[in-house]
Order: C-alpha cells, then structure tokens, then sequence
C-alpha cells in the first residue's frame, strides 16, 4: 500500500478522520499562542527571568503530572478527558485575551499559562491512547500515528506564520482569542466522537486488589521492549533539546548566518519533520519494524552529526532536515510499536511515564548542551550527541526485539510462503495476510460451483477436496483431481475475470483461507510479471488436463 492510499485509509475512518483534523486545528492555535505569549512577556519589560519561566512552563507541568495524567487516562473515559482539559484551556485563552486587552498584570499572565500548560499535560497520555481505539485495523495505527504528526509539523509552521502576521497588525489578544476557539471546536469535534468503554472495565484489570492483574503483572510481559523504547526516547529527548539550543549558537558562530541562519535552520527543521512524518505512514504498515526503527534514530544521529560538520548554511540547512526528518521517523515508528505491544489497560500510565522521561531528557539536554558547547565547541558537541544517538538507537532496537512484529498466525505464515507468490516483496504479502479470512467447512459443502462469479481466492490449510467439472450443459460432471493442505484455487477466474471452471466440494472437513478477489488482484499485481506467469502455468495445466483428466494436474475452481 502506497502512502498516499495509507492516507485515504485513516481519513476513510469517520472518527479518527474528525479527531486528527480537530486536533490540527488546535495545533495551530497552539503555536499561534506560543508566539503571542512570549512577545506580551517580551514587551511588558519583565526580567530574562520571568521569559524563562514562561518558556519552562511547556517543560515542567509534564514532568510533574505526566504520570498522574497517565493513571487518569487508564480509569476514565479518555475521550470525556481530552474534552475537560479542551474547555479549561479555552477558558484560560478566553482569560488571557482579556488580560491582554486591558493591559493587565503580567505575574496573571504566566500564571495562566502555567495553568494552561499543567492541563497539557493530560493530552499526550489521554490521544495516545484514544487512537488505537479508533482504528478499525492495526493497518491503520502507523498512517494514524504519521498523519498526526504530519498534521502537527504542518501546524508548527502555520501557527507562527499567523501569529507574525497578527503581531504586525497589533492585534495581540486576537492570538489568544482564536486559540480559544480552536480548543471549543476540538472539543465540539470530540463530543461526537464514540466513548471509550473500554475504561470502566480496565480499571480492575490492573487493579492491586482482589483477584485482578497487578499492574507489575500487566507491565512484566512487556519490559524488555519498553526498556529498549525508553532508552530511544531518552537518548531522542536529549539530543533534540541540545539540537534546538544549538541551532542558534550553529548559525552565529559556527556559520557567521546571523539571525536569517537561525530562521533557515528551524524552516529546516519543520520542513524535515515534515517529512518525516509523511514517509512514516506507509512504512508503518510492515509486520515487522524493527529496520524502521533502527533507520530512523541512525538518520537523527548522523544527521545531527553532519549538522555540526557543515560549514556552509546550504549544508547546516540540508543536514537539519535530514536529522529531523529520521526524528519524526524514528517517533512514529516508535510510538506504532508502543501501541501494538502496550496493553491497552495501561497505556495511559506507560505513555505518561514515557512523557516524563522524554521531556526531562530534552530540559537535561537543552541545559547541558551551551554548558558543553562553550568547553569544547558546538562541532564537538553535536558529534557526542550523533554517536550517543546511534548507539542508544541500536541497543534499543535489540532490546525492542520481537516486540517491533505484529504476531501472524500459523496459518497466514504458510499463505505468505506458497510458491505461488514467488517474486512478490514480503511486505506486500504480510499485508495481505492481515485480510485472510478462516472458514471451517464440512464433508458435501459446496466450496465454488462452476459457472458462477470468481470473487475469492482460497488456500487450503487442511481437509481434502474434490474438484469436478461438467464440459457440456446438462452431461455429468467429471472428477478432475483432488486437493490438500497448502492447494490454492479460485485464482484463475480473478486472473482473466471469467466465471467458475470447475466446481470445488469439501470431501471431509476443512479449514480454507479466503482472500477477497480485489485484494488478490492487487497482490498478485505487485509483483512484475507475476499475473502472465501464472497464466501460463494455467494454460500449461489446461492443455495436460485435456490429454488426461487423472493426471493429478492443477485445475482452477
């Protein structure tokens, strides 16, 4: 599956289609607030000091409360808790642009927005899990994750355009205004979403009491794989924080760029992650991710590594977007894997204890990164953190293991090895395994009948059946052959869309895996050649079959 069809398959999904959009908006107006509130701060004459609280105030609030936002998303419904903290927010904007209006106290102002960022601080931990909820398949679950944060790179560079273009005008409290009601109408777009049930019967499921699961018990089958993703995180939070201190010290003292470097670079930044985050999507869709995952935080560390080697902007420029687009890469991949292995009684939690690390690296790395860069140099620096980046990267995806797969059953295991599909890339068979569809069948069920429309193609997995064919309307049908374990039919009638040619009857009781026909056709149709291939196989049988019809020969059904 392409990306641009992973794509149309998230937004194909009602639900999760209004949620990402809803979420868009608010993302704009996110950004759009930032850049309002650091410019009243800047203008209203208070101390550097004051300007750093307002920029810790996005850090500190999900380092104190990520983990109780994460215990709330696991007990109530995560949808009613997106909602809440959505109208508290718009109430805060709504207050802010009153403040704003009137001149009013700046102490007020940064109190508000540290209120602000401490109901933030519930988002992460309550989408995070939302999402898969909303998935009609895990085929959906990496586009989601690629498409939300495609949506959040293209917000970052909008929101700040806008908030340029208002600054200019001097119309100020107009940023927070809108961002007020960006929040109302992601939280009008959330009411209409479907409940999540799910979390009035998950609370006793880790429940420490009584006969439920513990949540040591719910966390120790999948230890192994969240050390080897909370090591990734960690070494990601650290090196993106150093990375964004860095950009300016990069554009005035390494590539004498000035403050136009500096704008160059973040462009770079949001442009890679943007990238990012659209190849994310189909690359999303394979059964096993741990080569994704890998290319992605190895991309970030080169590239932060090149960024630091690079004495022209054109080259700083190029190396940013290539280390943010393997960040964007290497967290989505992440987040997919996250998902598939985490159950869902205790996402909440995980992600907020995840939040809380990630975000405590990136203050840690975005502090030390100046210190260490004016003992050693910038250049210095940026290699420590590329090599640190690869190395927590590999580990990781060892530790990650098996955990990157999604499991297959036994029997999609033998669909993706029939030497019918020889030539064919395992990803596109992996995907089609996932629409297999297992049907029991007893002695005397009619499997196809000839003469009726090929729809679908079968696999046996065991029984035995008889194939028979009438060559004349209203003669007798012949017997042509029976069939076993790891047998097909039902292709050829997709193949040269004709009709049934023979009739296929369970002789004993059998399990078969169907395969829609459309999705066969688009398998098969992946492979060079493949379709005229098996044509000839068929015209090859067909002509064996007229010499002798017990000669044990394929027939299609």
């Amino acid at each position: 599956m392409g990306s641009l069809a992973s794509y149309r398959r998230v937004f194909a999904n009602p639900a999760l289609a209004r949620l990402l959009v809803g979420e868009f908006v608010s993302s704009i107006g996110d950004w759009l607030y930032l850049v309002a509130l650091l410019v009243v701060v800047y203008k209203s004459g208070a101390s550097p000091v004051v300007l750093g609280i307002v920029g810790a105030a996005r850090i500190v609030p999900y380092i104190l409360l990520s983990v109780p936002a994460g215990i709330v998303a696991d007990r109530y419904d995560r949808r009613l808790i997106l909602i809440v903290t959505d109208i508290a927010r718009g109430a805060i904007m709504l207050a802010l642009t009153a403040l704003t209006l009137v001149d009013g106290s700046i102490i007020l102002v940064v109190a508000l927005s540290l209120l602000a960022a401490c109901f933030s601080a519930f988002f992460s931990p309550a989408i995070g899990s939302l999402i898969p909820s909303l998935v009609t398949d895990e085929r959906e679950l990496g586009p989601a994750n690629a498409a939300w944060s495609s949506l959040d790179n293209l917000a970052f560079i909008i929101g700040p355009a806008v908030a340029a273009i208002l600054i200019t005008v001097g119309t100020i409290p107009l940023a927070f205004f809108l961002n007020a009601v960006t929040f109302l109408v992601v939280a009008a777009v959330l009411w209409r979403l479907p409940t999540d049930r799910g979390r009035t019967a998950a609370a006793p499921a880790v429940s420490s009491e009584g006969g439920g699961i513990s949540l040591r018990e719910s966390v120790r089958p999948v230890l192994r794989p969240l050390s080897g993703l909370g090591l990734i995180n960690l070494f990601d939070g650290f090196v993106s924080g150093g990375l964004a201190v860095l950009t300016v010290v990069i554009a005035f003292e390494v590539l004498g760029a000035g403050d136009a470097g500096t704008g160059w670079l973040n462009a770079a930044i949001g442009l890679g992650g943007l990238i990012g985050a659209v190849i994310a999507g189909p690359i999303t869709l394979r059964r096993r991710l741990e080569i994704p995952l890998a290319v992605g935080g190895v991309t970030l560390g080169v590239g932060v590594i090149l960024v630091g080697q690079s004495t022209v902007l054109l080259a700083a420029i190029a190396a940013m977007a290539v280390a943010t687009a393997g960040m964007l890469l290497l967290e989505v991949v992440a987040t997919t894997i996250f998902q598939r292995a985490v159950p869902d009684s205790i996402r909440g939690r995980t992600i907020g204890a995840m939040d809380t690390l990630t975000v405590s690296a990136y203050a840690l790395g975005a502090f030390l990164a100046p210190i260490l860069a004016a003992a050693t140099g910038p250049v210095v620096v940026l290699l420590g953190f590329g090599m640190a980046m690869v190395a927590a990267t590999l580990v990781g995806t060892v530790l990650v293991g098996r955990s990157a797969a999604l499991a297959m059953d036994p029997g999609a295991k033998r669909f993706v090895r029939l030497p019918l599909f020889d030539g064919l890339a395992p990803a596109a068979l992996e995907q089609a395994a996932r629409h297999l569809t297992r049907v029991r069948v007893t002695p005397g069920q009619v499997v196809v009948r000839q003469g009726d429309p090929a729809d679908r193609f079968f696999h046996v997995l065991d029984g035995t059946f008889e194939v028979a064919q009438t060559k004349d309307p209203g003669g007798a049908p012949r017997f042509l052959r029976n069939l076993g374990p790891d047998d097909v039919f039902g292709e050829i009638g997709l193949l040269r869309g004709i009709p049934r040619t023979a009739t296929v009857t369970a002789a004993a009781d059998g399990t078969l895996l169907v395969l829609d026909g459309r999705r066969f056709l688009e398998l098969v149709g992946a492979g060079p050649g493949l379709t005229s291939r098996l044509l000839d196989v068929h015209r090859g049988a067909s002509a064996r079959l007229d010499g002798s019809r017990t000669d044990g020969s394929r027939t299609d059904g």
